[in-house]
């Protein structure tokens, strides 16, 4: 095999790797259904390039219908290359929106030299976006977190914020009026930097914060990319933990009733052991390979969930 065709070969399993992957979240989690009207938040970075690119591949093919509008926030940046995005998106034809609100200077007035700014900058984003859907009429909001985000974020709540607390793939937003979903849940931030790499999107870096010094969620990345070399394996557990939370094995009083338990009580995860030594089955496209794994899901789903890697059904002539 030609060098040429090797690489062909192995972009072609990278895009079907993330198609999957993307798939895989979107079913398990209902993200999207037929009618939803999608506002894609696109920040100029390889994760909502790919979110966008990925999304439209399966608006194409899936058997439901649904709207993808791409929208930016320009938060007035110094040097913020104003054309990028939107060449970028009549390019591929996709409608989009840009909003410009000037939450850099707001940040910068507000957070002390040498200080952090993402919190603030990230709830103004927030805002924002919410007010931007509701004028749009979008059902859902898709924000291009990925698998290494979600796990950054336990730990970083672990470490610094005392909770054991992520970021779910799907949630109501903070004022309650729309759907977050994270269509890129399953996917590896290795994997995305690779496909931005093969797509060539013209990446836009964040000069607002990009370049601050000891983050907090870059030292837990740090960390997280050292585990995964050192211990092949570790983060598609830990990332498969989040799906099998045991509440009566944990100390929250409020998730599990630890007053009222009673000997001879049978609990649904068994009793006290200190190490489940049992073999896990986990799910979605978190190997590398094309290994099928096993969703743990819930049994029963209150709602019918389209499968949006099928095929769109075929429109039959009739003479």
């Amino acid at each position: 095999m030609s060098k040429k065709s090797k690489t062909e070969l192995e972009n072609n399993k990278l895009n079907k790797r993330l198609r999957h992957a993307v798939g895989d979240a979107i079913n398990d989690f209902n993200m999207i259904e037929h009618g939803d009207k999608i506002m894609v938040c696109l920040s100029g970075g390889k994760d909502s390039y790919a979110l966008l690119d990925i999304l439209r591949q399966l608006q194409a093919s899936a058997p439901i219908d649904f709207e993808l509008i791409a929208v930016n926030l320009d938060q007035k940046q110094p040097n913020f290359p104003e054309h990028v995005l939107p060449e970028y998106l009549q390019s591929i034809g996709v409608p989009y929106k840009i909003v410009q609100e000037d939450t850099y200077s707001v940040v910068k007035r507000v957070i002390e030299e040498g200080k952090t700014t993402c919190s603030l900058c990230s709830r103004l984003r927030r805002g924002v976006l919410y007010r931007t859907a509701k004028e749009l009429g979008c059902t859902k909001i898709a924000l291009g977190h990925h698998r290494d985000d979600i796990l950054q974020t336990l730990f970083l709540n672990m470490f610094y914020g005392g909770k054991l607390k992520a970021m779910p793939p799907k949630l109501v937003s903070d004022n309650g009026e729309h759907i977050v979903i994270r269509p890129l849940a399953y996917v590896k931030e290795k994997d995305l930097e690779r496909y931005a790499e093969l797509k060539q999107f013209p990446i836009i870096p964040c000069n607002l914060c990009g370049s601050q010094p000891n983050l907090q969620r870059q030292v837990i990345k740090d960390l997280l990319n050292d585990w995964d070399k050192r211990f092949p394996g570790r983060i598609e557990s830990m990332f498969s933990a989040l799906q099998n939370v045991v509440p009566s094995h944990l100390a929250d009083t409020e998730l599990f009733d630890f007053a009222g338990l009673q000997r001879g009580q049978n609990l649904k995860h068994g009793g006290d052991l200190a190490f489940d030594g049992e073999e896990i089955s986990f799910s979605g496209s978190l190997n590398d390979g094309d290994e099928q794994s096993t969703i743990m899901l819930p049994e029963n789903p209150k709602h019918k969930v389209i499968n949006i890697l099928a095929s769109k059904p075929k429109v039959s002539c009739k003479n």
